[in-house]
């Protein structure tokens, strides 16, 4: 069995204190025992051990000198994401009989991408129709991964589990997004026995598209949603669940004709219910909605709930605004769930242009803005892959400024979809040439409580013409990331540094000017500082 991720970082970094303490009189570096506070995992397969805890203490009779409290400059934040898509091999992977080995490849070669033009975080579909890219002992494997539903890869690997481990490796988020209600999609190759349409035959309907869908009505349907939320948070290290727009299908798959929910209906008026049967549905979302933003902090309180819901609650909100109404088509009260809070991040699809006069980009977001009485995050989907203009880069970056203006430092926004950054020649230079030309952590949810990290230790030796720097911590298991800044001058420069990075050789000199100090902070798994270590370099 190969030693865990975490375990090597937390290993490194007591090899770098033992190193500088090589060097230095009486460093002691001491491991005490460990109390495990966390819940046990049944799955060791998919599970992540955490690290045991380092404690690195300061070198007796160091000169306090050397360490100095000082104002660090703000780190900036801005949550960058893209989501990509498995539902009919959309983003990833791009056809469902590649190899294993061509998953990986094509994985990788989308993180890096993000990595590289400074984005933060990819949103990755891992349940497009009642299916699963990822071992699952609930629902079975997709055909979008394989090419038959209930088959598993081969050689068999677990792609969520790669996706997380690349994720982080790059101090990338990786969140993982699920259809809540699609049980089988018309892209999804025959209803096989494997299939939940078969498996759950009785919670599901056929809608007239050729789909089918669970009926949310049905209690028996948000116990089974609920129980694959809650074994995906359980088993595997991810950042957070997004759901996106389908909640009671548009209108068009089922061809105009209303729901077929009418054994559930029936029910429903039998026992005595007296709301109508849009309110009905809408209070069925509604208490699901809730139920999932509960179940998953009751799980792992680290782990965010994400909405990206249709752009439109209803026409008229705010004034002026036409189209479809996802309040009477998709029974999606999506106001209600950010005026209460039922979130942590609340992504609307405003996927039209700036100049839209029906749809009109800065109206909307201003107007999920004054709604937004929870303070949750809001970060708007831009629509990078087909907005209709003829500039799409350039109104793209003009979006994301028009964000900034209003959520100010709370910024971010998720990129639909992955392929309209890498397809059209253009959008990545803008991007990274103007709002995306530096690095940013993601903004702070200060309504999660969280224990503080504790500051790291940082060392610092001779190097010639530079300053070899190395860093440790006792929690290395809460850290994401860490900054490291280096003064110069009495000018401090900012760098954000992903988990597995523990020492860097930072120049004496840089562009004439005179490395006076270095600093370091870690940053847990919410966006949250640690105190930071600085110490002055001679």
């Amino acid at each position: 069995m190969k030693m865990s991720k975490l375990k090597l970082i937390v290993l490194l970094g007591v090899l770098a204190s033992y190193s500088t303490s090589c060097s230095t009189q009486n460093n002691v570096t001491k491991t005490p025992p460990v109390k495990n506070t966390t819940k046990p995992n049944t799955n060791n397969n998919t599970s992540q051990p955490k690290p045991p805890v380092v404690v690195t203490k300061p070198t007796p009779g160091t000169s306090t000198e050397e360490t100095f409290r000082t104002n660090l400059p703000e780190i900036k934040r801005e949550f960058r994401g893209a989501w990509i898509a498995s539902v009919a091999n959309i983003n990833w992977p791009s056809k469902n009989n590649l190899t294993v080995e061509q998953q990986k490849a094509e994985a990788i070669s989308m993180l890096d991408m993000l990595k590289e033009n400074n984005f933060n975080a990819a949103i990755f579909q891992i349940r497009p129709s009642a299916d699963a890219l990822y071992t699952s002992n609930i629902e079975p494997w997709s055909y979008f991964l394989t090419g038959e539903t209930g088959t598993a890869p081969y050689p068999n690997y677990d792609p969520l589990l790669f996706w997380i481990e690349e994720a982080h490796k790059r101090g990338l988020e990786l969140h993982v997004w699920l259809n809540p209600y699609r049980a089988h999609h018309t892209n999804g190759g025959n209803v096989n026995k494997m299939s939940m349409a078969n498996r759950m035959s009785d919670l599901v309907v056929r809608l007239k598209n050729g789909m089918y869908w669970f009926d949310p009505a049905n209690p028996k349907t948000q116990d089974h949603v609920s129980n694959v939320v809650k074994d995906i948070v359980k088993r595997y290290d991810i950042d957070a669940i997004h759901f996106d727009d389908y909640f009671y299908p548009y209108a068009t798959y089922n061809k105009g004709a209303d729901f077929p929910d009418h054994a559930t209906w029936n029910a429903y008026v039998n026992s005595g219910g007296n709301l109508s049967r849009a309110d009905w549905r809408r209070d069925n979302v509604n208490k699901f909605v809730e139920r999932i933003y509960k179940e998953i902090h009751a799980e792992k309180n680290n782990v965010r709930f994400g909405i990206s819901p249709f752009g439109i609650w209803k026409p008229g909100y705010p004034a002026g605004i036409v189209g479809s109404s996802q309040f009477d088509e998709l029974y999606a009260d999506a106001k209600l769930w950010l005026n209460r809070g039922w979130v942590d991040y609340f992504s609307p699809q405003l996927y039209w242009p700036i100049d839209s006069k029906g749809q009109g980009f800065e109206a909307l977001l201003n107007w999920w803005q004054s709604e937004n009485t929870m303070k949750r995050h809001l970060w708007p989907g831009l629509n990078t892959v087909e907005i209709k203009t003829y500039d799409r880069p350039t109104e793209i970056k003009n979006q994301i400024e028009i964000s900034r203006k209003i959520l100010k430092n709370d910024a971010g926004e998720i990129h639909w979809s992955i392929a309209g950054l890498t397809k059209n020649p253009g959008m990545l230079p803008a991007l990274k040439s103007g709002p995306y030309s530096e690095k940013a952590l993601i903004p702070k949810s200060p309504w999660i409580k969280t224990v503080p990290l504790q500051a790291p230790t940082l060392f610092i030796s001779d190097n010639g013409s530079f300053a070899q720097t190395r860093w440790s911590t006792k929690n290395a298991s809460e850290v994401f990331q860490w900054v490291l800044f280096s003064q110069y001058d009495g000018v401090w420069q900012t760098e954000i540094l992903p988990l597995d990075t523990l020492f860097k050789d930072i120049p004496k000199f840089k562009n004439g000017k005179k490395l006076s100090g270095v600093a370091i902070k870690a940053i847990d798994r919410l966006g949250n500082e640690s105190d930071y270590m600085a110490k002055k370099v001679k």
